[in-house]
């Protein structure tokens, strides 16, 4: 088994800036992953996948061969003080079955070795994808279970816009009906509720489907497996006009 560091660091304000920082610096021999090119799909609409929708099968196998993911390959995952980047690469290796994945905690800050700069010279890998089913959740199975005993749903977006103060990047403020809300600022959860760890089934959600892949990794370690993502979450959500709730 070889290991492979991935750096997964983004920047929503300024995109081109995530592959500027690792020229500037990272890990030796870490491969660069794009939010926007590799883990993401923009060429579908945010009404139908929100503003960052999931990779196919093939763009994604693209991306992890480039990367040198091949199937004996352990991926450490990293980003910017754990910023969901590198939970959401994590998340998609397992969704696309690949299990040998983990991310570093606390993201490149808390990397104590050498730095390396420029360009990688990443040797291509066959990264061949086996699909997970029952990981995620759309739109149309939430809508219809709205308010349904034992199905928990977590906002993981900062306070505030979970209250509906703030609509971010998004055309409406609020949240979906009943979720609760387990912020995070650094990609450390603040707060895991009861509510989630005793639940029939969890779904995670965020703005776009990257921070909730943070939430999910802290489900993961606390045993919640099983959770799953809503991978539109409230981009997709506030542009279809659906039920909301603030306060």
């Amino acid at each position: 088994m070889n290991v492979r560091f991935a750096d997964c660091r983004y920047d929503l304000a300024e995109p081109v800036r995530a592959r500027e920082r690792y020229l500037e610096g990272h890990i030796p021999g870490a491969a660069f992953l794009d939010l926007d090119r590799d883990l993401s799909d923009l060429s579908v609409p945010a009404e139908v996948g929100g503003r960052h929708p999931l990779p196919g099968s093939a763009q994604f196998s693209a991306a992890a061969g480039r990367a040198g993911i091949g199937p004996d390959t352990l991926v450490v995952a990293y980003d910017e003080g754990m910023s969901g980047g590198a939970a959401r690469l994590w998340w998609l290796l397992r969704h696309f079955g690949h299990d040998r994945a983990a991310v570093l905690d606390g993201g490149l800050q808390a990397w104590i070795g050498p730095l390396a700069v420029g360009e990688e010279q990443i040797e291509p890998a066959v990264f061949t994808p086996s699909e997970r089913e029952g990981d995620t959740a759309g739109t149309d199975e939430l809508l219809e279970r709205l308010g349904e005993p034992g199905l928990v749903l977590l906002d993981a977006r900062p306070a505030d816009r979970y209250r509906g103060e703030a609509a971010g990047h998004d055309p409406v403020a609020g949240r979906i009906p009943g979720a609760l809300n387990a912020p995070s600022t650094t990609g450390r959860l603040i707060e895991l509720p009861p509510e989630a760890l005793d639940a029939d089934e969890v779904v995670a959600y965020c703005g776009s489907g990257v921070m909730a892949c943070a939430t999910l990794l802290a489900l993961h370690r606390a045993g919640r497996t099983d959770a799953r993502l809503y991978p539109g979450s409230w981009s997709e959500w506030s542009r279809k006009g659906l039920p909301t709730e603030k306060g």
